[in-house]
C-alpha cells in the first residue's frame, strides 16, 4: 500500500487541492451579496447633526417615572364625594370627615434616619431608591404593612410589582427591624 501512495503521492496532491477549491466556491465565492468597501466615513464623523428621533428618546421621561406622575395626577384630579344631606333635626349636626385620596405610609416607631433596604432580599439600588421615593425608608415602615398598603404600594413600583409578596418583605422586615440578624438568616440566609 504504501508503495502504491509513494507512485501517486501526485494524485493526492490534485485531489487535496480540488477539494479546497470546491470549498472556497460553496463557502466564498458562491456569495450572493457582496461587501463593498467605501472610503466614505461615517455622517457622525463629518459633524453632521445628530439625529432629532434619537435625541428624543434620550430626552423622554422614563416609563416607570411617568406611570407614577400619572397616578398621582389621577389621584389629586380625583374629585372628593359629596356627603349626602343631612335629614333635619334639632340637635347641631356634625361635619363628616373626608377621605384622604392614599392614606400616608404607616410608621411604627420612627427610626433615627433611614434603614438599608437592600439587605431585604430582593431589594436592589433601583428597588431602593423607588421605595424611598415613595415616603418608605425603614424596616419598621415594611413589617407594619397591612394587605392594603401591599397592594397600594406595589402598584407604584412598576416592574418590580408582586416582588412585595413573592420575596417576604414583611416577614424579612420584621426580623431586621428586631435586630433578629440571627432569626433572618436562619429563614432567608446570610445578609
Amino acid at each position: 500500500m504504501t508503495e502504491l501512495v509513494l507512485a501517486n503521492w501526485w494524485l493526492l496532491v490534485v485531489a487535496l487541492l480540488v477539494g479546497i477549491a470546491i470549498a472556497w466556491w460553496i463557502f466564498v465565492g458562491n456569495r450572493k451579496t457582496k461587501v463593498e468597501r467605501s472610503a466614505s466615513t461615517d455622517v457622525l464623523d463629518e459633524g453632521a447633526e445628530r439625529a432629532k428621533r434619537n435625541q428624543a428618546l434620550i430626552d423622554k421621561p422614563s416609563a416607570e417615572a411617568s406611570s407614577v406622575e400619572s397616578k398621582i395626577a389621577a389621584a389629586e384630579a380625583e374629585p372628593a364625594p359629596t356627603p349626602a344631606p343631612a335629614p333635619p333635626a334639632a340637635a347641631t349636626p356634625t361635619p363628616e370627615p373626608v377621605p384622604q385620596a392614599t392614606p400616608p405610609v404607616p410608621s411604627a416607631a420612627p427610626s433615627s434616619g433611614s434603614d438599608d433596604l437592600k439587605r431585604i432580599k430582593g431589594v436592589g439600588p433601583k428597588l431602593e431608591k423607588l421605595l424611598k421615593e415613595l415616603g418608605v425608608s425603614t424596616y419598621a415602615q415594611i413589617a407594619s404593612w397591612s394587605e392594603a398598603d401591599i397592594d397600594r404600594i406595589d402598584a407604584q413600583l412598576g416592574n418590580f410589582q408582586g416582588r412585595i409578596r413573592r420575596d417576604s418583605w414583611t416577614e424579612q422586615a420584621k426580623f431586621l427591624a428586631a435586630g433578629d440578624v440571627a432569626g433572618f438568616e436562619g429563614k432567608f440566609g446570610s445578609l
